[in-house]
């Protein structure tokens, strides 16, 4: 059962690189889950993220869980997750007993700033990756520059901007079908 230590320092890699939160993590997860490992492919994991994003928690584990549990059940999700979340604990628990006002020492606030432009970069990079991939033709593109747009200018839930968009993807395919096959029948 070589997969599930696979799991966990697959998941852990990917915790201990990630700064910023679960947006943060996509480069790294693209990197590590779909060229390295292959266990899932870049749509996949734009619909595992959508959903991810849609559940309660943090999405950081939402993600690690489902793809954990997709490899190998549930000893899968349970070492994803805690591969995952090991990093993150261990470096809470360091800093927290060695620093206490470390957020106030002047060059961690800029170190943190540095990391977080990166941060920024990286998503930016991430986004444009699957793009790509997630937005095939002139309909995803539309449905894609509506979220964005309402979701700059709205306090919105993401939760009902996905469901949103699933049920314009519903919508726009189930026209798009219907369309083919009434210009099919000769009519």
């Amino acid at each position: 059962m070589k997969l599930i230590p696979d799991l966990f320092l697959t998941f852990a890699k990917v915790g201990v690189t990630t700064f910023g939160g679960g947006y943060a993590m996509l480069p790294v997860l693209q990197r590590e889950v779909v060229e390295s490992k292959g266990w899932a492919t870049e749509e996949e994991l734009a619909d595992i993220y959508a959903i991810g994003q849609c559940t309660p928690g943090v999405i950081a584990v939402n993600v690690s869980t489902y793809i954990g549990y997709k490899k190998a059940h549930v000893p899968g999700a349970v070492a994803a997750t805690f591969g995952v979340v090991f990093p993150s604990l261990v470096i809470i628990i360091l800093i927290t007993a060695l620093i206490r006002n470390f957020s106030e020492i002047e060059w961690v606030r800029h170190a943190l700033a540095g990391i977080r432009a990166c941060v920024c970069a990286l998503v930016f990079s991430s986004v444009i990756k699957l793009a790509r991939k997630a937005i095939p033709d002139l309909a995803a593109f539309l449905v894609f520059a509506a979220v964005l747009i309402l979701s700059l200018f709205t306090d919105v839930s993401n939760v009902v901007w996905v469901v949103a968009a699933g049920a314009a993807g519903v919508m726009i395919r189930t026209l798009s079908s219907l369309r083919k096959k009434k210009g099919g029948d000769g009519t």
